[in-house]
């Protein structure tokens, strides 16, 4: 495991985004959501779906002392990695940038990219297609998706 290359060595990669929860000022139900977030991170909770789901499906990020627990350590070895990501997370690059943090693209596309391009890879890991024939497909799915949003012009032709 390793974090993703950063701008700046020093800063890291820390996705902060994928382990925030916030509450906007303009949200007309402030107290119903703080019931909410109290009640998704509370110890409650995690060990209810522990219990229920098992220790691999319990929420990451939300407490400190999922990540001291023994069954959560044993089904999710990679835990030391993501807690110290978390206690040492910074800005991964020097204002301004045309992004946010170092892995997520803020367009509408960004979450079905993802899952298509999991699918591809998970289709490689099981041995379905080659890496060369998910990584290929990946790309040629992506560059048409970014062609027919109005991203890039041309790209799915360019694609391989």
């Amino acid at each position: 495991m390793a974090p993703a290359p950063a701008e700046r060595p020093d800063t890291g990669a820390h996705w902060l985004w994928t382990w925030a929860l916030a509450l906007p000022q303009s949200s007309k139900h402030q107290s119903t959501a703080r019931r909410f977030i109290d009640w998704a991170t509370s110890t409650a909770y995690i060990r209810s779906v522990a219990r229920q789901e098992g220790w691999v499906a319990v929420p990451p990020g939300t407490r400190r002392s999922t990540y001291r627990s023994s069954g959560y350590q044993a089904a999710a070895p990679f835990s030391p990695h993501v807690l110290d990501a978390i206690l040492s997370a910074k800005e991964p690059a020097q204002p301004p940038r045309p992004y946010t943090g170092i892995q997520y693209v803020s367009i509408p596309e960004f979450p079905a990219i993802g899952h298509k391009v999991g699918e591809e890879i998970s289709q490689a890991l099981t041995g379905k297609i080659t890496v060369e024939q998910a990584l290929g497909a990946a790309q040629t799915w992506v560059a048409r998706q970014m062609e027919a949003s109005g991203y890039i012009r041309g790209a799915a032709k360019a694609a391989p």
